[in-house]
C-alpha cells in the first residue's frame, strides 16, 4: 500500500477513488476504501472526470489496490463522455418537448377561450323536430328529428367536422356535426359518456359507407345535457379492454354501457319473454313462490341462513316443492325466480344467486318430461332466431350460432361412464377410471359434451348422487328417473326428474336423507290428498344465455353477478 501512496503522490492528486471488482457496489458505494465502487465508469462519473482524482483498483482475486491501468481509465473516460453527450441530448430534447407541450397547451387554451365566444342557436325557420328514440329513426328518414342519449364514441376530423355515435339504450346512431357546430366550447371539451340532445335531418349514408341502421343524422343544432369528466376520471380510464376482471366487476355499472354487455342483457330479456310466451301457449300458469323459506331442497350445506323474527330462515335453493303444491289447483305451473346456493364454487358456470326457471307437470311420464324439455329449448331458440331483433343480437355475440333441432341425443349415466373410460378420462382425485356411482365433475362432463358436440339428455343417475325426492325406475332400482340437459361449451343447463308421489315412498325417502318431515308437513300432505305421477325441471337462465351468446362465464349473463367474495356494487 505504501508503494501505491508513493505512486499517487507523484501526480497532483487531491481525491483518491477506490474501485473493488469483488466487493464494491455501484449503487451503494462511495468510492472510499471502506465503501468502494464496483466499476471504473461509475468511479469516473462520481468525480465528473476530475483531473485531480486518482483511481485505485482491486481486481477479483487480488489482495491490494493498484493504480487503475491507463487503458481501463481511458475506456471509463470515454464511457463517461458518451454518457454526458447522451444526457445533454436528452436534456435538449426534453426542453424542446417541454416548450412544445407549453406551446400546445397555450394553443389549446387559446382555442378554448375562442370557443367560448362561439354561440349557436336553433334555426326557428327549420321544420319542428320530432322527438324519437333511435330504434324508431328509420321511419323518419329525410325528416328533421330530435334525439337524446349518451356519447358512445367521439371523433374529430379536422377543424370542421366531428362524428358522434349516440347511444340511447334502444340503439346506436351516427351523427355528423359540421362547421360552427364543432367550434363551440361544448364541442371542444366534449367527452365520452356525456349526455346530449341533437337536432338534425336523418339521411341515408352514401353508397360504400357504413353506419348503424344505414343512416346518419346531419346535425343543425345540439345541446349538452350533462358533461362527463375527462382526464384521469375519463370513463376509458375506469374500464377498458385490458382491465382486470376484478376491476370490471367493481365497475360493472359502467361496463353495462358496452356494446357486447348490453347486447347480452337484451338477449336475456328477449329470452325470458320467449320462455313466457312458450309456457303461455302451452297452458302453463306462472306462479311466484317465496324466496324466504324454512326448508331445504338441494342439501343443507348450500343454504344461506338468516334470522327471521326470532326464527331461522333461509334463502330458497329452488321453488320446486312450492310449485308441486300448485298442481292440484292450477295444473302445470312454472316460475322464473331467484335461487340461492351457498357453495364456494369459482367455476365459470356457478353463481351464488341465479335466475331459476322451474316447471312442474302433473300426470306425465318420464318420457313426456324428456320430450317437453327438448321441445321447450328448440321452440324458444327458434323463436329467438325468427325474431329480427334477438337474431341480430345473438349473431353479433355468437356469429356461428346454429339453433338445435329436435332429436337430442339421449344417453344414460351408465353409458356416459363407459364413454369417459373409453376416451381415457380419469378421476381427478386418484387418476383411476370412473365407476358406477361416481358423480361426474364439471370438467369431464364438459369434455364429453364438447367432444360429442350436440345436445345430450343425460338420464338415469344413481339415487345416492341425486336428490331425495327422485324416484327409482321400475326396471332398475339403482337408478332414478332423472335427467340433465347438457349443451356444448356450457355443460348442464337443465336438471329435472320425476317426483316421488306415493306417500310411504316419500316418507321413506325423507328418512334415508335424514330429514325431519315435521317442517315439510305441507309437502308430505301432497302425497296424501290426491297425489299423481308428476315431474318437473329447473333451467339456469344464465347458463342458457351463456350458451346462445357464447359467453365464457355465466357472470356476464346477469345484471350484477353474485359469487363468493362479490356482493357489490
Amino acid at each position: 500500500m505504501a508503494d501505491i501512496e508513493q505512486q499517487m503522490s507523484k501526480i497532483a492528486v487531491t481525491q483518491k477513488v477506490y474501485i473493488d471488482e469483488e466487493r464494491g457496489s455501484d449503487e451503494n458505494g462511495k468510492g472510499t476504501a471502506e465503501l468502494p465502487f464496483k466499476s471504473a465508469l461509475v468511479a469516473v462519473t462520481s468525480t465528473n472526470d476530475s483531473s485531480e482524482a486518482g483511481y485505485l483498483m482491486k481486481k477479483k482475486g487480488e489482495e491490494e489496490y493498484k493504480e487503475l491501468a491507463a487503458t481501463a481509465l481511458k475506456k471509463a473516460k470515454k464511457g463517461y463522455e458518451l454518457a454526458q453527450k447522451k444526457a445533454k441530448k436528452q436534456a435538449v430534447q426534453q426542453a424542446q418537448k417541454s416548450q412544445g407541450d407549453a406551446e400546445k397547451l397555450a394553443e389549446e387554451q387559446r382555442k378554448i377561450e375562442e370557443s367560448k365566444k362561439v354561440v349557436i342557436e336553433e334555426d326557428k325557420s327549420l321544420p319542428a323536430a320530432t322527438k324519437v328514440t333511435i330504434n324508431k329513426t328509420r321511419e323518419h328518414r329525410g325528416k328533421r328529428i330530435k334525439v337524446s342519449g349518451w356519447v358512445h364514441r367521439l371523433r374529430a376530423q379536422g377543424k370542421e367536422m366531428m362524428f358522434i355515435v349516440l347511444r340511447d339504450g334502444t340503439g346506436y346512431l351516427q351523427c355528423v356535426l359540421l362547421g360552427k357546430l364543432c367550434k363551440t366550447y361544448d364541442a371542444i371539451t366534449l367527452t365520452q359518456e356525456s349526455t346530449v340532445t341533437l337536432y338534425g335531418t336523418l339521411q341515408e349514408v352514401p353508397e360504400g359507407k357504413n353506419a348503424p341502421g344505414g343512416h346518419e343524422l346531419v346535425v343543425d343544432y345540439w345541446q349538452v345535457v350533462h358533461k362527463s369528466p375527462g382526464g384521469d376520471d375519463a370513463v376509458t380510464n375506469k374500464v377498458n379492454a385490458e382491465s382486470d376482471p376484478s376491476v370490471l366487476f367493481s365497475q360493472r355499472h359502467l361496463v353495462l354501457r358496452g356494446e357486447n354487455q348490453s347486447a347480452v342483457l337484451k338477449v336475456r330479456a328477449l329470452t325470458l319473454r320467449a320462455f313466457r310466451e312458450y309456457f303461455f301457449k302451452t297452458g302453463y300458469t306462472e306462479v311466484n313462490p317465496p324466496c324466504l323459506v324454512q326448508t331445504m331442497v338441494e342439501g343443507g350445506s348450500t343454504l344461506f341462513h338468516l334470522p327471521y323474527y326470532g326464527e331461522d330462515a333461509y334463502l330458497t335453493q329452488s321453488s320446486q316443492l312450492y310449485l308441486e303444491t300448485c298442481l292440484a289447483s292450477m295444473g302445470s305451473v312454472y316460475t322464473i325466480t331467484p335461487s340461492f346456493r351457498a357453495e364456494k364454487s369459482h367455476t365459470r358456470r356457478h353463481l351464488s344467486e341465479f335466475s331459476h326457471l322451474e316447471a312442474e307437470l302433473a300426470f306425465i311420464s318420464f318420457a313426456d318430461l324428456l320430450d317437453l324439455i327438448e321441445d321447450m329449448v328448440v321452440t324458444v331458440v327458434n323463436k329467438l332466431m325468427d325474431d329480427p331483433e334477438s337474431r341480430e343480437l345473438i349473431l353479433q355475440l355468437n356469429p356461428g350460432f346454429v339453433a338445435p333441432k329436435h332429436g337430442f341425443r339421449r344417453m344414460k349415466y351408465e353409458d356416459a361412464i363407459k364413454w369417459l373410460n373409453e376416451h381415457g378420462v380419469k378421476r381427478e382425485e386418484d387418476g383411476q377410471d370412473f365407476q358406477f356411482g361416481d358423480d361426474i365433475p364439471e370438467s369431464p362432463e364438459r369434455f364429453m359434451t364438447d367432444t360429442i358436440n350436440e345436445p345430450i339428455l343425460l338420464t338415469h343417475f344413481p339415487g345416492p348422487i341425486k336428490s331425495f325426492y327422485m324416484p327409482a325406475t321400475e326396471e332398475n332400482p339403482r337408478v332414478t328417473e332423472s335427467v340433465d340437459l347438457l349443451m356444448p361449451n356450457v355443460g348442464e343447463i337443465v336438471g329435472g326428474s320425476m317426483r316421488i308421489w306415493k306417500h310411504q315412498d316419500l316418507i321413506d325417502a325423507f328418512a334415508r336423507a335424514g330429514i325431519d318431515t315435521s317442517s315439510y308437513y305441507w309437502y308430505t300432505d301432497l302425497s296424501k290428498y290426491g297425489s299423481c305421477p308428476h315431474g318437473g325441471f329447473g333451467l339456469g337462465v344464465e347458463r342458457f344465455i351463456a350458451w346462445i351468446t357464447n359467453r365464457y362465464t355465466v357472470k356476464e349473463c346477469c345484471l350484477y353477478p353474485r359469487f363468493p367474495g362479490r356482493c357489490q356494487p
